[in-house]
């Protein structure tokens, strides 16, 4: 715990950020594939408009995020600090939509290599609220 809040800490320092309380959410996470089974008509364009690389997915270190997590600020192009999630924790770029019917939850997008994924009450928070 003092590790990932310093670590936390740190990184706003470094990228002049700000981190204020009020900023972090509990979320389930979960990963999707750019795959339509798992998407919409066209997988590999996200909802923000951004081209994801089919052959690195992961690369692009971007996330979906639930409609309700919209009106806190997490909107397309915003970044996000995950913790909790194990090898998934980091700053995340918000670039996808989730579809309506989930709620406070994120989805990591990820190469199809990775199957299975899924984390409960893991910590978000905006890495610049301004």
């Amino acid at each position: 715990m003092i590790k990932t809040i310093i670590g936390i800490s740190l990184f706003t320092l470094i990228i002049g950020g700000r981190y204020t309380p009020t900023n972090e959410v509990v979320v389930d996470a979960t990963i999707y594939h750019a795959v339509e089974g798992q998407t919409d008509s066209t997988p590999l364009i996200t909802a923000s408009g951004k081209h994801i690389d089919p052959s690195n997915p992961a690369g692009h270190r971007w996330i979906a995020v639930s409609r309700d997590l919209e009106s806190l600020g997490f909107v397309f192009g915003k970044q996000v600090m995950v913790s909790g999630a194990g090898h998934m924790d980091g700053v995340y770029t918000v670039e996808d939509r989730m579809n309506k019917r989930w709620t406070r939850r994120i989805d990591f997008l990820v190469n199809e290599s990775m199957k299975g994924g899924k984390w409960e009450n893991i910590k978000i928070i905006l890495v610049d609220a301004r």
